[in-house]
């Protein structure tokens, strides 16, 4: 499972890191960046074996806060065309932040259950 958990983080930086790069047209991209670019190196710490568990609960405190505030007031799905495109938006992004948010868990999971066996 250690092996998995490795080619899965590295997987995941690539994912995070493309999800940061489709930001460049965004009003705020450099959030994004920011957001992405701090889950995509934490993968990579994992990868390392450089990551801390306290890292990755103290990131997915940060991002599953940050989908809260974020989360549109009526989830309209991800499709453009099938509703309010600033729901539609909202959500996108706060469903990134709900997955980056859940792959920190993971990771921190991951490594806690490494050290321990």
């Amino acid at each position: 499972m250690k092996k998995f958990s490795k080619i899965l983080a590295l997987i995941f930086a690539l994912l995070f890191t493309w999800a940061a790069f489709v930001q460049h047209n965004d009003p705020d991209a450099l959030l994004w960046y920011a957001n992405y670019g701090v889950a995509a190196g934490a993968c990579l710490l994992f990868y390392f074996d450089r990551f801390h568990p306290a890292l990755g609960i103290i990131l997915a405190i940060l991002y599953l806060i940050q989908t809260f505030l974020v989360w549109p007031d009526k989830f309209e799905g991800f499709t453009i065309g099938e509703g309010d495109i600033e729901n539609i938006e909202r959500g996108r992004e706060a469903w990134g932040l709900l997955l980056s948010g859940l792959f920190m868990i993971f990771l921190s999971w991951r490594r806690i259950k490494d050290k321990g066996s």
